[in-house]
């Protein structure tokens, strides 16, 4: 039996026992949904490692986990978190006694753009000319790019965040939005619509690649940022092929989003991204790499998979909710009273603030100031929706974040919208969706108002 472990392990088809897989993921994403739900189909055990369900601690001297797992597929998302150190001393941990899928020491290694540039040349990858500097007279300065024009990008980023074309005389700065920034040759493909190929390859193979085509009025190609994509998987050149399984095996990672781009004829890899995201993958080649890597985590935890149901799986994206998932907190068993005005915790991953609360049950949806949003560290936001608010006539576009709300000893997971409520007596308003299941007394209120 496993340490840390008191269940009693099923059998699979085959009689062996199943393999428990663990993902270690802090946010809700598509692709660690469908990762869990692929490990299930497969008929392996899927587990959620978050927050609200994982801990390890050492006892005379042996590491031990609750819930514990025999591999871990590691997608953290460091470019976003608010403690990217601390996630990865998570990670460390599993390391130390578990086989990991993207260990922590290799995506450290393929975090920074620069330095994984630096890293696939030294390896003989073709990647385009750069520069980075770290003040603004020497970025500006000492360029040595020969290129007409250059990407200024973050070092570390997603989603294609700020960057720009700048011309060979233009000054940068040698930070952008707090991060560290360089220079990387613009290569100019020649076509009349920009861009560019990504592969996602899984172990020694690539599943699926497609081409990302910028909109009419940008030239980042980014998913995010509105670009299409079509099928690319059949017209991979072998070249490019090649040169995405080499990238991802000169960093050692076991699963990466690659992005090239041809010039005259040679590939050249642009970036290696760990915890690429495949949504905009499967819409251009119906391919999903989710039973790819949950076959490649069973596989390295001891386990066999079928390989046709690996192939027949990937037909399908399985973002639903997984039934893995862990509660943030126990459902009441019998309805709590709670007040008009209620004093409830906000916590959004920086930290926890307590504030008093307004409940509405006429509301939908949970909302909360600006500053709450600011001081708990709220985000990344997961989407904007339109609102009536009070006596104005127009509908007003608010962003969405998920936040985690406590309430007397009950947390729970929401997604609130965001707004200016300082014209307001309180800066938290309580809705429909974390009410349920409350009995609200109008009479009880935490303070005068």
């Amino acid at each position: 039996m496993r340490e840390g472990s008191d269940s009693d392990p099923s059998v699979t088809a085959d009689g062996a026992s199943p393999v428990r897989v663990g993902v270690l993921s802090f946010h809700n994403s598509k692709e660690t949904k469908a990762i869990l739900n692929a490990v299930r189909a497969l008929g392996h055990e899927p587990v959620w490692l978050r927050e609200e369900n994982t801990r390890s601690w050492i006892e005379d001297e042996r590491l031990r986990f609750d819930p514990d797992v025999e591999v871990v597929a590691n997608r953290l998302l460091m470019t976003k978190a608010a403690e990217p150190l601390d996630d990865l001393g998570i990670a460390t941990a599993y390391a130390a006694s578990r086989a990991v899928l993207n260990p922590p020491e290799v995506v450290v290694r393929a975090l920074h753009k620069y330095g994984t540039a630096a890293r696939l040349a030294t390896a003989g990858i073709p990647v385009p000319d750069a520069y980075i500097a770290f003040s603004r007279r020497t970025i500006n300065e000492g360029s040595r790019l020969t290129s007409e024009k250059a990407v200024h990008k973050s070092a570390i980023g997603t989603n294609g965040n700020r960057m720009a074309i700048v011309g060979a005389d233009d000054t940068v700065a040698p930070h952008i939005a707090r991060r560290r920034a360089f220079l990387q040759e613009f290569i100019d493909t020649g076509t009349e619509r920009p861009f560019d190929v990504r592969a996602y390859v899984v172990g020694d193979r690539v599943v699926g690649a497609m081409k990302r085509y910028a909109p009419s009025d940008e030239w980042r190609t980014n998913v995010a940022v509105g670009g299409e994509v079509e099928d690319f998987t059949a017209d991979l050149p072998e070249e490019a092929a090649r040169l995405s399984r080499e990238a991802a095996d000169v960093l050692g990672l076991d699963y990466a989003g690659v992005d090239l781009l041809c010039r005259d004829g040679t590939w050249y890899v642009l970036e290696v991204n760990v915890t690429a995201g495949f949504k905009g993958l499967f819409e251009a080649t119906g391919i999903s790499p989710a039973p790819s890597i949950a076959a490649l985590a069973i596989e390295r935890g001891g386990g066999s998979v079928d390989r046709d149901r690996v192939t027949s799986l990937a037909s399908v994206l399985d973002d639903s909710v997984p039934d893995c998932k862990p509660s943030i907190d126990p459902e009441p068993e019998e309805s709590m009273t709670i007040g008009y005005t209620e004093a409830v915790t906000v916590s959004a991953g920086r930290r926890a603030v307590d504030v008093v609360a307004k409940s509405d049950t006429g509301a939908r949806r949970t909302s909360i100031d600006f500053d709450v949003a600011a001081e708990t560290g709220a985000g990344p936001i997961l989407k904007t929706v339109r609102v009536k608010s009070g006596s104005q006539r127009k509908r007003q576009r608010r962003p969405l974040v998920e936040i985690d709300v406590k309430i007397g000893s009950r947390w729970q997971t929401v997604t609130a919208s965001v707004e200016n409520r300082s014209h307001m007596n309180y800066p938290v308003l309580l809705g429909r969706d974390v009410l349920d299941g409350y009995h609200v007394d109008v009479t009880k209120r935490e303070r005068e108002e």
